[in-house]
């Protein structure tokens, strides 16, 4: 049976695997039993049909760098922490284990060479694998579904829908090799025990983000104009007032009087003179300064919320 890589096979793995919790698969770590860490997650491989069967392992400085296949049945997944654990797994093991390439040909010949590294761990594992509602024996390859295909399609159907042609790492049946993944169930069928997880109801809630936006600027600057202006002082001037006047019935002075040309009666004459002046003054003062007006702003948007639905043959008794 010829197997695929996950990203090509399904390039939209992301959105739905493990019910969106999958992520990057190159975020994911291996450890060994006792918090060992083995290496990085560098891909899945799938067979025709979709179902889970290797993890493609880069060791890293643990064994040099060696990339090798991790059967799915021994793995177990921790979505909240990006973690792959492999109890049990041992460097002599791995060390042994033929090294994977992205050109290698996954045959018959290389599958029992890493089949012969990992039977101890696959040996306490169950035989059957889990399936979301109901069980099933380790020849039912037909109703076998992925990882976590309690709460997603299988790969295969997605890949029908999709009308992907991913390319091949291993041989078919065609070429003289036979399935031997529904004969060792430890090694390739994903426990109960190990990843069932919770069925999760999810909604849809509105979640309002705030951010800030410039809507305009005021710039508060001075500005000169000219105008006329007028102003009003009142001044003194004095003014020589000569009177005349006849005078009669007065004594003669005497024939003794002399006269003179020269004699002058003088007197000083004054004004106010008023000097204009520009001088600057303060007219009003101006403050500049912001306030914060606050208002409830609604938004009603259309959200979907999943519901469980319980269905039930027969008469059987559930605890709700």
């Amino acid at each position: 049976m010829p197997l695929y890589h996950l990203k090509d096979y399904y390039p939209n793995y992301r959105d739905t695997l493990a019910d969106g919790q999958m992520g990057d698969i190159d975020s994911y770590s291996v450890y060994a039993q006792g918090e060992d860490r083995v290496g990085t997650v560098k891909d899945l491989l799938v067979d025709d049909s979709g179902r889970f069967r290797y993890v493609v392992v880069d060791t890293g400085p643990w064994i040099f760098g060696k990339n090798v296949l991790l059967p799915i049945g021994v793995a177990r997944f921790d979505y909240n922490q990006s973690r792959i654990y492999v109890n049990g797994l041992s460097k002599n093991q791995v060390e042994n284990l033929p090294e994977y390439k992205d050109d290698t040909v996954v045959d018959d010949r290389y599958e029992e060479q890493v089949r012969g590294q990992y039977r101890t761990l696959g040996q306490g594992r169950s035989n059957r694998q889990f399936l979301g509602n109901t069980y099933a024996e380790p020849n039912d390859a037909t109703s076998m579904n992925p990882l976590d295909s309690d709460r997603m399609n299988p790969l295969g159907q997605e890949r029908q829908r999709s009308g992907a042609a991913p390319n091949r790492v291993g041989r078919n049946a065609a070429q003289g090799v036979t399935n031997p993944y529904d004969r060792e169930p430890g090694l390739y069928g994903l426990s109960d025990e190990d990843n069932q997880g919770p069925l999760r109801l999810y909604e849809e809630r509105l979640v309002a983000h705030r951010n800030r936006a410039k809507v305009g600027e005021v710039a508060v600057g001075k500005r000169v104009e000219t105008e006329t202006a007028e102003i009003s002082e009142p001044i003194e001037r004095e003014r020589v007032v000569i009177e005349r006047h006849d005078v009669t019935n007065q004594p003669a002075v005497g024939t003794d009087h002399a006269f003179e040309n020269q004699e002058v009666a003088r007197m000083e004459v004054y004004e106010d003179q008023v000097n204009v002046e520009k001088q600057a003054f303060v007219r009003e003062e101006v403050d500049v300064r912001k306030e914060t007006d606050r208002e409830l702003m609604r938004s009603r948007e259309k959200v979907r919320r999943e519901e469980l639905d319980v269905n039930t043959d027969g008469d059987p008794k559930l605890n709700r």
